[in-house]
């Protein structure tokens, strides 16, 4: 950062952080000596930007308190990264907004771009590749979300309405741990007042929520991140997988993607552990488990065991050597 314009709207983004800064620390932050950032303040002053000057030991400048600021301005990174990350949010399902209010705010980003820089992104964004399709993003209200997370942060009971995956619409209070993002979908984790233990609620099935009066405190080392994805690797499918695989616990952990396996230890097999998986179907599980490259055993299904058998013969053939080139009759 070179240019005097460029150094003095930097001191305006500290300065809108809040407080009192000293003169010797804005000229820290910003590389320049005291008296540059006098001349910096008057600037700012002269474009009727309200800083108060303080004097005395503790003096410096700051903001005038209730001042706000125009919209933001923006460089060319700050600019990318914004819409890069409008995007990418986009097709992840991670924008807890509509669909509607993302794509406005990417065109009012764009409105106010130089036509230089404008072009240079449409360009780059009409580049890119994602290597996974769009998410279809559920319904969720960023009200709910910006409270969950006030709540988890200040340790505050939540009054909820939730409706399950069969439709039953129940009030029940939830003490918020944590907040988790995982596979396009925002969820929430803790302790419910309703079953009396820890569950995980989709955030986009919660129909209101209204922040209540006490405070709790969050179990030592509870894991939110850890909780949801074990809860989603529970839940109830067609088939219930088991298996028995020889390797350390993280190790195994780590052959599996997130919120699929629940891994436990098996103290009646040292060295070993037991994956229990939920799957709708088990056409998938057989190549699960060849890529693990562990010994295992199958506990069940039963039909687990013939599609493992079947893509064992598949793949020893394949490993085979090759057929033998047939002779033209007469060669």
């Amino acid at each position: 950062m070179t240019r005097p314009t460029a150094r003095v709207l930097a001191l305006l983004e500290i300065l809108q952080a809040g407080g009192t800064r000293t003169v010797g620390d804005l000229a820290a932050r910003l590389g320049v000596d005291e008296r540059t950032v006098r001349r910096y303040v008057a600037h700012l002053i002269d474009l009727d930007i309200p800083i108060d000057s303080l004097r005395g030991r503790y003096g410096g400048y700051r903001l005038a308190p209730g001042h706000r600021m125009p919209p933001l301005m923006l460089g060319d990174d700050e600019a990318l990264a914004v819409l890069l990350g409008l995007v990418a949010g986009r097709r992840a399902g991670l924008v807890a907004t509509s669909a509607v209010a993302a794509e406005s705010a990417e065109a009012k980003l764009r409105r106010v771009l130089p036509e230089r820089l404008g072009a240079r992104l449409d360009t780059l964004l009409r580049s890119i590749t994602f290597t996974a399709p769009p998410r279809p993003v559920p319904a969720l209200e960023s009200e709910v979300l910006l409270r969950l997370a006030e709540a988890a942060r200040e340790r505050r009971p939540v009054a909820i309405g939730y409706t399950d995956v069969q439709g039953r619409t129940t009030e029940r209070v939830v003490h918020p741990y944590g907040i988790v993002a995982h596979s396009g979908r925002w969820y929430v984790t803790g302790a419910d007042s309703a079953s009396g233990s820890i569950r995980t609620f989709r955030l986009d099935r919660i129909s209101g929520s209204e922040m209540l009066d006490g405070d709790f405190d969050v179990p030592d080392g509870f894991d939110p991140a850890q909780t949801v994805l074990s809860g989603i690797a529970r839940a109830p499918h067609r088939h219930q997988v088991s298996v028995r695989i020889q390797g350390a616990p993280d190790l195994v952990r780590s052959r599996f993607p997130a919120g699929i396996a629940v891994v436990d230890d098996l103290a009646e097999h040292p060295g070993w552990v037991r994956v229990a998986m939920q799957a709708e179907r088990l056409d998938w599980v057989p190549r699960a488990l060849a890529a693990v490259g562990l010994p295992l055993v199958i506990e069940r299904p039963e039909e687990l065991r013939s599609l493992v058998r079947a893509l064992a013969g598949a793949l020893a053939e394949a490993a085979g050597p090759p057929p033998q080139q047939r002779r033209e009759p007469g060669a």
